[in-house]
């Protein structure tokens, strides 16, 4: 929702303006927090459309405009330009409307006092804990213009190795669709007709033809039944992914997965090893590293081993020494790990970890692309080859028996 308000800074000057919201208590919480006193908050007429609804569900910030936006912040602070003046100058020219709302309300915080990480904090669906702990920490120590083009390397390097996995998984996953769409067509629509002139024939059919014909009749005479479970088994599956027992069963089953599971866990390993290695050379501690990274690592397995290792590392414990009990992590980046420990050089020695875990998955995945493209030909030429030839044979024993 957009409000309109009024309020008075701390000077005594009357402020107008808008603030989008979830409801007035909401909005009125924004204001404050600028410093400023509410007089009145009125939502605006109209503001509640529902073309305006539906055109807000699918508004998004993507992670190219992110990286994008982190470089242009870095060298506009690099030419000493002010952090106000930043958010406002980047708002007023970006495309997307929902960053234009995002950087206008980082501005209005800033303004009343609020510092940049605190403004980000409030838009936890564009700016992750890993993003905000970084430009707090870049605060601190007053190196804002290096931290935020660390972040642009850093999301860089994530979107393209998540991307490209995303990608050899939709290649496959797109022609078994389109394999089984057509298979249940032919069964359906097709094998039908033909299975009634090889009956009405009365010649013997060969037991790989009864099979096809049985088939057809299933799908033909139960699809209102099978449809119905798969929409039942799809609404039970939703829900159980939806809980904490299901994702983690859903994140181990990934692992598990043959050549699959490899470049999963790889590509976890990769993300594991860059955000504790970007956030160590940025003079984060290890715990505070560990914590950010359970919380963007996306996967339960790992989520768990690395708050395990948080409470290790707490107690006293060596990062390395914690890591090294689990078999979801290979033993050379415990030693290795042990290795930059020792000789105060952890950050370099995980940052030469996470390129090699990258380049391994670059790898995996061109291997996969490879190995898919010609089994999916093989699969459907079999499938449809085998459908084809059961139908195609006993017709044409009959015409040869005419």
């Amino acid at each position: 929702m957009l409000f309109s308000y009024k309020a008075v800074d701390r000077k005594g000057e009357t402020r107008d303006g808008t603030v989008d919201a979830v409801n007035v208590e909401s909005a009125i919480e924004t204001i404050e927090s600028r410093g400023y006193s509410v007089v009145s908050v009125n939502e605006i007429a109209g503001s509640q459309s529902i073309f305006d609804v539906e055109i807000t569900w699918f508004q998004r910030v993507s992670n190219k405009e992110i990286v994008i936006l982190s470089r242009q912040i870095a060298t506009l602070f690099e030419a000493q330009v002010s952090a106000l003046r930043i958010f406002r100058l980047l708002g007023s020219e970006s495309d997307n409307p929902k960053l234009q709302r995002i950087m206008s309300d980082i501005s209005n915080d800033l303004q009343g006092g609020s510092s940049i990480s605190r403004a980000l904090a409030r838009h936890p669906d564009v700016f992750s804990s890993f993003y905000i702990s970084m430009v707090r920490s870049g605060e601190e120590s007053g190196t804002l213009e290096q931290t935020f083009m660390y972040l642009a390397d850093y999301l860089d390097r994530s979107y393209e190795v998540a991307a490209k996995a995303r990608n050899a998984l939709i290649y496959p996953a797109f022609v078994i669709s389109i394999f089984v769409i057509v298979m249940v067509l032919m069964l359906t629509l097709v094998i039908p007709s033909i299975s009634q002139i090889l009956v009405d024939s009365g010649q013997e059919i060969p037991i790989y033809t009864r099979i096809i014909i049985g088939i057809s009749d299933f799908l033909t005479g139960y699809i209102g039944l099978i449809g119905l479970g798969i929409a039942i088994f799809g609404g039970i599956f939703w829900q159980f992914q939806t809980t904490e027992a299901g994702k983690r069963t859903i994140d181990e089953f990934k692992l598990t997965i043959p050549v699959v599971g490899d470049l999963y866990e790889k590509l976890f390993l990769t993300r594991i090893c860059d955000n504790i290695s970007t956030m160590l050379s940025s003079g984060i501690s290890m715990v505070q590293a560990l914590e950010v990274t359970s919380e963007v690592v996306d996967n339960r397995v790992y989520k768990e081993i690395i708050e395990d290792t948080l409470v290790n590392v707490k107690a006293g414990r060596s990062f390395a020494d914690s890591i090294a009990e689990y078999p979801e992590i290979p033993s050379i980046l415990a030693q290795m790990s042990k290795v930059g420990e020792e000789t105060g050089k952890l950050s370099e020695i995980l940052t030469t970890l996470s390129t090699f875990y990258r380049r391994e998955v670059n790898n995996a995945v061109d291997t996969l692309i490879g190995l898919i493209e010609p089994a999916m030909i093989v699969l459907l030429g079999l499938g449809v080859g085998v459908l084809l030839a059961s139908v195609l044979i006993p017709i044409y024993n009959i015409t040869g028996a005419i």
